[in-house]
């Protein structure tokens, strides 16, 4: 039999493996990527910035807490700036969280309850206008449920005085020097002597009793 008369039923075979072989290795389309999480901004003051760090750092939904500078006038400020009280900063902290994870009203519970809201200019030990208490909101919707705690709190009757706390509108955040940036969990004995010896607990929980201090883990 002459071999030429195989070419075609080789040829033949050759053109349907090559399209059984384009069917087999053809690619999947790539799934869309997720959508980004779009964060949401909220600002407290609550006196000593390495104290008010810890309970948000430790939120479930909260992506970064940056301790640093705010409320005054002074552009880049230092922490011997603020030191001072005359540049109308206080020292303050900036969360991002996740507002599918952790409400702006959750984050006033946990603001609230680590603060002493009735002493004005001062926090326990420390005393001057860069230690005041103050909730700088970032829209109408933070300042409306800023101004509804403060006055709940004041009709609450757990306090004998009036809450002071400042709500503002936020302006300029400037970040602290690195050292100071999650001091206490990088300083655990220095930050404990300083949070003891300056009454921190023992007031908060004069204030606040058994529901002072949600989310401040211990070193």
């Amino acid at each position: 039999m002459s071999k030429s008369r195989f070419l075609p039923i080789i040829v033949a075979f050759g053109v349907v493996a090559a399209a059984a072989s384009t069917t087999v290795i053809a690619a999947s389309p790539t799934p869309a990527p997720p959508p980004a999480v779009q964060l949401d901004t909220a600002t407290f003051a609550g006196g000593c910035f390495w104290s008010m760090e810890r309970p948000f750092d430790h939120t479930a939904g909260v992506v970064s807490v940056i301790v640093g500078y705010t409320g005054g006038t002074v552009a880049h400020p230092t922490y011997d700036d603020v030191g001072t009280q005359t540049t109308g900063h206080a020292e303050s902290v900036e969360v991002h969280y996740d507002p599918t994870k952790v409400s702006y009203d959750k984050l006033l519970y946990i603001y609230w309850h680590n603060i002493d809201p009735v002493t004005p200019e001062a926090q326990f030990c420390d005393h001057g206008n860069e230690y005041r208490t103050a909730i700088f909101y970032h829209n109408d919707a933070q300042k409306k449920a800023a101004e509804a705690s403060k006055a709940q709190l004041d009709k609450s009757g757990l306090f004998k005085s009036p809450v002071v706390t400042q709500i503002a509108a936020a302006s300029t955040f400037w970040k602290a020097e690195d050292y100071h940036q999650h001091y206490a969990d990088k300083n655990p004995i220095q930050y404990n002597l300083y949070r003891i010896g300056c009454g921190r607990d023992a007031r908060l929980k004069e204030l606040w009793g058994s529901s002072a201090e949600p989310n401040v883990p211990p070193l």
